[in-house]
């Protein structure tokens, strides 16, 4: 996993995808036995030492969502501090390949027009592509 050390504790680098679809964007919510329960998320995970960021987020969502998609364009990068450690994470703009996504990690996911997706309680590390996206359009890919 790609983590470091720092005198504040760990930093721990991951990535999100904002998967869009007929204009909306994928939201998830994390699962109760999870850290950070019930917020949500832009799916995703921890980037691994041999994986660039693209290469994460493409795996990541085939295992949590079990769907393929294509990484875009890059949202945004934000840090975050948590009891746990810093969370680096970088949010990419992605669409669906193949498949639909599936609940396997989190309590819940639904569709949201970006301009609707602030009134969700966010992840802190999300916030940030949440305040990015909520002002684009997306055509109906």
């Amino acid at each position: 996993m790609a983590q470091e050390n720092t005198g504040e504790g760990k930093i721990i680098r991951v990535v999100g995808a904002a998967i869009v679809r007929d204009g909306m964007v994928l939201c998830a919510q994390r699962g109760k036995d999870k850290s950070l329960a019930g917020y949500w998320e832009f799916p995703g995970g921890k980037i691994e030492t041999h994986e660039t960021a693209r290469e994460a987020l493409h795996r990541e969502i085939e295992e949590e969502l079990l769907c393929e998609i294509e990484v875009g364009d890059e949202v945004c990068t934000s840090t975050q501090q948590y009891d746990f450690g810093t969370v680096e994470l970088t949010t990419f703009i992605c669409h669906l390949l193949n498949g639909m996504p599936r609940l396997t990690e989190h309590h819940k996911i639904q569709w949201l027009a970006p301009a609707d997706m602030p009134s969700l309680n966010w992840a802190p590390a999300d916030r940030e592509a949440v305040k990015l996206l909520s002002n684009m359009h997306f055509s109906n890919r």
